[in-house]
């Protein structure tokens, strides 16, 4: 479901095979995940991502991480045409950071708010176009599952199991029912799924 601007929520995350998105080492673990993120389908999948999308939200420590990362591949003629586009839309697109702690944007085209996730997705709906893209910051996606406001979830799942790490679906929240949209396997197992919400 989209509101009367037509922007639809869309979110995407990469988890094991026992649901985690970080290993048991903490946020910064994704031993599991390095085999996987560089594949084919990996690329292919992230590239679906993020066409149709005009505004990334991010948690702090996630635009910290990408702010950090992505700007140097745009610029990199060496690199993946998937990973460069990539790299340029997340630079040039608007960008909302939640955070507690920033009291400004050290990027550009990136506004900082401390504020419920659902409040805020509510307040961009209504304005603008394009998809909205919670951009591998699962404490956004956590937040936008409880309150229902996702339509459509991009999700890459590993053939791993990590054993500790946190998990995406808590305990407690809302029932929903999803359609799968779109799936490919890879050749290291690695699948990537698109759900969309049905309402």
């Amino acid at each position: 479901m989209t509101d009367s601007t037509g922007r639809r929520v869309t979110a995407n995350l990469s988890l094991t095979l026992d649901g985690r998105y970080n290993g048991p080492g903490g946020p910064s673990d994704f031993g599991a995940f390095a085999p996987y993120v560089t594949s084919e389908v990996a690329r292919n999948h992230m590239t679906g991502i993020w066409e149709g999308a005009t505004t990334a939200l991010l948690g702090r420590i996630n635009a910290e991480g990408f702010m950090g990362y992505w700007p140097s591949v745009a610029e990199d003629d060496d690199a993946d045409p998937r990973d460069r586009g990539y790299a340029k839309w997340l630079v040039d697109t608007e960008k909302v950071v939640f955070s507690t702690t920033l009291t400004e944007a050290p990027w550009e085209r990136t506004r900082v708010v401390n504020a419920p996730a659902a409040d805020v997705v509510t307040e961009l709906r209504a304005t603008g176009a394009g998809d909205i893209l919670v951009n591998s910051s699962a404490s956004v996606i956590k937040a936008l599952l409880s309150a229902d406001l996702l339509d459509r979830l991009h999700l890459m799942i590993f053939p791993e199991i990590a054993g500790g790490g946190r998990r995406l679906f808590d305990d407690g929240l809302p029932a929903s029912k999803w359609t799968l949209t779109h799936q490919e396997t890879g050749e290291l197992g690695e699948i990537a799924m698109v759900y969309d919400r049905v309402r």
